[in-house]
């Protein structure tokens, strides 16, 4: 075998030929004779009552097939929600209606509340136009604390109120915690904001509803993550089509970022309206409507304290939280901000006493879900932030303090309910220090004094949990679904190989990395593996990618397919070889028996599986196709340490990203190349989230940054070129491959990095009041910062 196609190799991502060329299949490309267009009416105000909808004029315009309201949809499922979680007192979460068009009420701007279709799209527009609306504008709640406050206007009014839960963890630490942090040496407060975030992938969601009579099959296309979840949740809970007559496919999908994971109304009205109408139905959103309806991120307000005796060990953190569910909640939502977040709180260090508590919030705004990293990026800021100040109140360096309170024995229980089982955080700090160069920065902080400006460096350490698992556990936490996930390795009689998995890729390079695995475990070429997927129709349930699960979890599926594919070739290759099985070897692609020089190659094995001349068919059925489902027992554990230097402008307040480093732990590594990349592209997010992105409303529900002109995504010239290093690898000691995890690290490690080096670039100016700066570290604020 080529040693540059297997495990290890930085091959080039043989999608990207189809992606670079311009002939990548993406949602929007799919087109069925005889489709019509819909376009979705959607509130202005951000809540409401609806009085009337009049369609009369609008149905008769030029196009129109047909205009759907919440009416039609009476007796029709709402959107489910995927995730149940139980509040400190023992109580289920409040949990409203989701309807697929508003029915009664509008809860924020870009509801929908009709969806008009037409045999185009420009007459559909049209006719939106003379829909005749009467809604009573309701007063509008949008923060959080005012939402849970007596009095305040109800989200949902068959609720008690706003609260969807109040939730504590670990609650028996509680007393202990209060205990810890009134008799500590020291304790340093901090509050803060996790800001809100459009996941802005660069492909807008697609969905296009098709249904054959002949067959009474649903069909439905869609920029998906998870098209098997989404088939579960369509059918079983919104329209009642049985599995076996849905197919959802998800084709090339254009990023995602964790806001296609989730199941939305358009896709289940696309799907409900085809088979009404016995046609294709097709929605493709505009970048206006993706703003006010694909799921935000983020959005938590936090106290967090940390107590430390008087040699500055971590005795104790506390947190409270208030966390934005929107005005309806999403397919994972509750999820985010309770076992994501608080699990994750005890982060890299040894604290022995931890209590979170997080109350989750409705309010008149689009749903909060998971945004690349859900709840590890949200817990990281606020201990990282929080272990950065405490080293500047107490004079000490904030590396050593890290180093002091590292967790350095494994596997280690934290005090919220997770166990890691390798890690070497002192490792991924050398590696930083020496990759970020921190012994020139003094003289780098000079040059740029020299020219004005002020430069700071901030370092921070993260932990993850990627891989969420396993099943029975997460059960027991209120999901409402495994997270296994499968793979079918069907090998051809010439020996090349499909493989078929229930993991998607959309942008992760699946189709370049699983073949190396595959390829090293056989000896063969990794050119002779093919990955299928997206399509429920030819792929074995699985859960879809997402929370850094693709190569831990499907990668592992795929790991024991392909070991019962070569246990059945075993037993081929020793009726070939007259030889016991127990003798046979498989090395670079041929079978042999140990201690001889006899041998037949992989392509005789295969084509014998399919011409069974050779060997009894009583003992060996022919073919050679296997299926896997891998439940993982733990999470897996990524680390790392990050160091960012920024330059401040101190007459304007403007932020400079000079130089950027990132020392990860992410175990075995399949493809460095790829790794590399979505490091890259996790740390432009958390830049991103850090100095320009913020989803704002106003006091009344509207949405203020609702397009690239209130919105600022980065750019390239608001990244420098990265320092990345992955060399620091502790293997995951519970899946056959011995990998963590790389895709979310990223947007979790950087936007404290980023805010620390802005605090310390003013410090270094003299501005010791600055203790800390809200995300987005915008201009404006740094400016409005040093001058107080």
């Amino acid at each position: 075998m080529p040693k540059d196609t297997g495990i290890g190799a930085s091959t080039k991502r043989r999608e990207d030929v189809r992606f670079l060329t311009g002939v990548g299949n993406y949602t929007d490309d799919v087109n069925i004779y005889g489709q019509a267009y819909v376009h979705f009416l959607r509130s202005d105000v951000a809540h409401g009552r609806i009085k009337n909808i009049d369609t009369s004029a609008a149905s008769g315009m030029p196009g129109v097939v047909r205009i759907f309201t919440g009416a039609d949809f009476e007796g029709v499922g709402g959107i489910p929600c995927g995730w149940q979680v139980t509040d400190r007192h023992g109580n289920p979460m409040q949990e409203p209606a989701h309807p697929v068009l508003a029915q009664g009420k509008v809860r924020h701007v870009g509801d929908p509340i009709a969806a008009i279709v037409a045999e185009t799209l420009e007459e559909a527009r049209d006719a939106a136009e003379a829909i005749e609306l009467d809604i009573e504008e309701l007063p509008a709640v949008v923060d959080m604390k005012a939402a849970v406050a007596d009095g305040a206007t109800k989200v949902h009014d068959d609720l008690d109120n706003n609260l969807c839960y109040d939730w504590g963890f670990v609650e028996e630490n509680r007393e202990a915690v209060d205990k810890a942090i009134k008799e500590a040496a020291h304790v340093t407060t901090l509050e803060l904001v996790n800001n809100r975030l459009v996941a802005n992938p660069m492909e807008p969601r697609v969905a296009v509803g098709d249904y054959n009579r002949a067959d009474d099959m649903s069909t439905l296309y869609t920029t998906s993550q998870n098209p098997h979840v989404i088939r579960l949740l369509m059918g079983a809970f919104v329209l009642g089509i049985p599995e076996h007559k849905l197919r959802v496919v998800a084709p090339d999908v254009g990023g995602g970022f964790g806001t296609k994971i989730f199941h939305y109304a358009e896709e289940a009205f696309c799907t409900f309206a085809a088979r009404q109408l016995k046609r294709a139905v097709k929605w493709t959103s505009s970048r206006s409507e993706a703003f006010m309806s694909d799921a935000h991120g983020r959005d938590h307000v936090t106290k967090i304290e940390l107590a430390l005796d008087k040699d500055n060990n971590f005795t104790a953190i506390r947190t409270e939280t208030y966390a934005n569910m929107g005005a309806y909640l999403s397919t994972f939502a509750p999820s985010v901000p309770t076992w994501l977040h608080g699990t994750l709180m005890a982060g890299n260090y040894k604290t022995p006493l931890i209590y979170v508590n997080v109350k989750a919030v409705f309010t008149n705004t689009v749903p909060v879900d998971a945004y690349r990293g859900a709840g590890r990026p949200e817990a990281t800021f606020q201990l990282e932030r929080v272990v950065d100040k405490a080293a500047r109140e107490l004079g000490v360096d904030p590396v050593a303090l890290r180093r002091q309170n590292f967790i350095t024995e494994f596997p280690y229980a934290t005090p919220v309910a997770v166990e890691y089982d390798t890690g070497d955080y002192d490792a991924t700090m050398d590696k930083l220090q020496e990759i970020a160069d921190f012994a020139g920065f003094e003289a780098r902080r000079k040059e740029s004094e020299k020219r004005g400006k002020l430069r700071g460096l901030g370092i921070n350490c993260y932990i993850e949990a990627c891989g969420i698992a396993p099943s029975n556990l997460v059960g027991q936490l209120g999901a409402r679904a495994g997270l296994y996930e499968s793979a079918t390795v069907r090998v051809n009689a010439t020996g090349g190989i499909t493989v078929m998995t229930g993991s998607h890729s959309h942008g992760q390079g699946h189709e370049t990395s699983f073949p190396q695995v595959v390829a090293e475990m056989l000896g063969i070429d990794a050119s002779m593996v093919e990955i299928v997927h997206g399509d429920t129709a030819n792929t074995p349930m699985g859960m879809g990618t997402y929370g850094s699960r693709s190569i831990a979890v499907g990668g592992s599926a795929m790991v024991r397919a392909t070991e019962k594919i070569i246990n059945k070739a075993k037993k081929i290759a020793s009726h070939l070889l007259e030889a016991s099985e127990a003798d046979i070897e498989l090395k670079d692609g041929q079978f042999t028996v140990a201690g001889t020089d006899k041998s037949v190659a992989w392509g005789d094995v295969t084509l014998a599986a399919y011409v069974p001349h050779n060997y009894p068919l009583e003992d060996i059925e022919p073919g050679l196709e296997e299926t896997a489902f891998y439940d993982p027992a733990n999470f897996t554990y990524p680390s790392g340490a990050y160091a960012c230097e920024v330059e401040v402008d101190p007459e304007t307040g403007k932020v400079t990203v000079e130089r950027f480093a990132a020392a990860d732990d992410f175990g075995n590594i399949i493809n460095p190349m790829i790794v590399s990349g979505q490091v890259h592209g996790g740390i432009a997010q958390g830049v991103g989230q850090a100095l320009l992105e913020n989803c704002a409303y106003d006091e009344n529900g509207q949405l203020l940054s609702a397009s690239y002109m209130d919105y600022a995504m980065p750019r390239a010239d608001d990244v420098p070129f990265y320092q990345v290093d992955h060399s620091c690898q502790t293997p995951c000691t519970h899946n056959p491959l011995g990998v963590k995890g790389c895709g979310e690290a990223g947007a979790i490690g950087s936007p404290p990095a980023v805010i620390n080096a802005v605090i310390d670039a003013l410090h270094s100016g003299g501005h010791t009041h600055v203790e800390h700066i809200n995300m987005p570290a915008t201009p404006a604020r740094v400016w409005a910062a040093m001058q107080k």
